[in-house]
């Protein structure tokens, strides 16, 4: 696996150099991400590059490097606050290393009934957290949620206490999740996105917390033939960019870039939900077995959640933005009452 990040860094290495040498146009915006070439979302984002290039008749240029060529998404924010890249698209995990605060949108399990609801909080929270980032040189251009992070294992699993004997991936570098994890009683393992196909084939990892289109994409369904159909948390990510960058274009060219972004952000929202449900279709054709979540399994999973949202405030999340996301629900939900215990 060493061998394996350090080719990614003499790519990377390499394909920056040949990104700096062309000078067809004025201003050059290197974006990195882990999403899959070839994907719907990936051409979303070319097609935000091609608005980006008509709205400047040609002067600003969009290069994406995408498949995590670029490496791990701490890397990716190391890279920008170094100026070797200017944007990023990011899920919540690789944003938190710059404010911890976003963490609300995504790292509080089964907060979220529903994914309208998990919107609505955060659009009344989006003010703050760009603000926080922009304070840390970062400016957001739009946030999405690209469906729901379920559990694909290799045996099946119902219960909370099924997973505890499992050996579940974890972001390589998310150290404070993974200490939750312990907490809760699983078996977290610290791994590169990258690495965690070969992980599920070698027996390091029998589980997997992700979106079922990167379970199909990363052909993770391969290993892992069953998916438990419990909504754990909301993968919600943000594109960003350099606020050195961002401030030296024109007002104009600003605007024009907020405005293609923010409907390349929508189809994002749209995208995420319609190829979640296509994804598990057509992962079931191959073998998949989805375990649906019986109420009194929901009950327990409920309940197992709520006795770790102390050590989510306050260590993961914040517990100012953790409150304020509650009482937002709260809000949202009218009557309803949401249980921190």
């Amino acid at each position: 696996m060493r061998l394996g990040r350090n080719l990614r860094i003499v790519v990377a290495a390499a394909v920056l150099a040949l990104g700096s040498s062309s000078n067809a146009v004025d201003t050059r915006i290197r974006l990195a991400t882990l999403i899959p070439s070839g994907t719907s979302y990936h051409h979303s984002l070319q097609e935000m590059g091609e608005k980006w290039k008509k709205a400047s008749n040609g002067s600003l240029a969009l290069t994406i490097y995408a498949d995590g060529t670029m490496g791990s998404e701490d890397e990716i924010v190391r890279r920008m606050r170094i100026g070797q890249l200017q944007a990023a698209l990011l899920t919540v995990a690789g944003i938190s290393d710059i404010d911890p605060a976003v963490g609300a949108l995504q790292k509080m399990p089964l907060v979220y009934r529903s994914l309208d609801e998990a919107a609505y909080v955060r659009s009344k929270l989006a003010e703050d957290l760009n603000k926080r980032l922009s304070d840390k040189g970062f400016v957001v251009l739009f946030w999405a949620d690209a469906g729901w992070i379920r559990f694909f294992s290799k045996d099946a699993g119902l219960l909370p206490q099924d997973f505890k004997k499992m050996k579940i991936f974890v972001t390589a570098g998310d150290v404070v999740e993974s200490e939750l994890y312990k907490s809760a009683g699983f078996n977290p393992v610290l791994l590169e996105l990258s690495d965690a196909l070969t992980s599920l084939q070698t027996g390091m990892i029998d589980a997997i917390p992700t979106i079922p289109l990167h379970a199909l994409s990363n052909q993770f369904y391969l290993s892992t033939h069953h998916m438990l159909e419990l909504n754990w948390l909301p993968l919600v990510g943000a594109l960003i960019i350099t606020k050195s960058s961002w401030d030296a274009l024109s007002p104009a060219q600003r605007a024009a870039m907020m405005k293609s972004a923010e409907e390349c952000g929508q189809q994002f929202q749209e995208l995420g939900r319609k190829e979640a449900e296509e994804s598990v279709q057509a992962m079931q054709k191959r073998g998949l077995q989805v375990q649906p979540v019986s109420k009194d399994a929901q009950a327990e999973w409920e309940k197992f959640s709520q006795s770790f949202y102390p050590q989510v405030r306050g260590k993961i999340v914040p517990a100012d933005t953790f409150d304020k996301a509650m009482q937002i629900l709260l809000e949202y939900r009218g009557s309803s009452k949401v249980v921190v215990k």
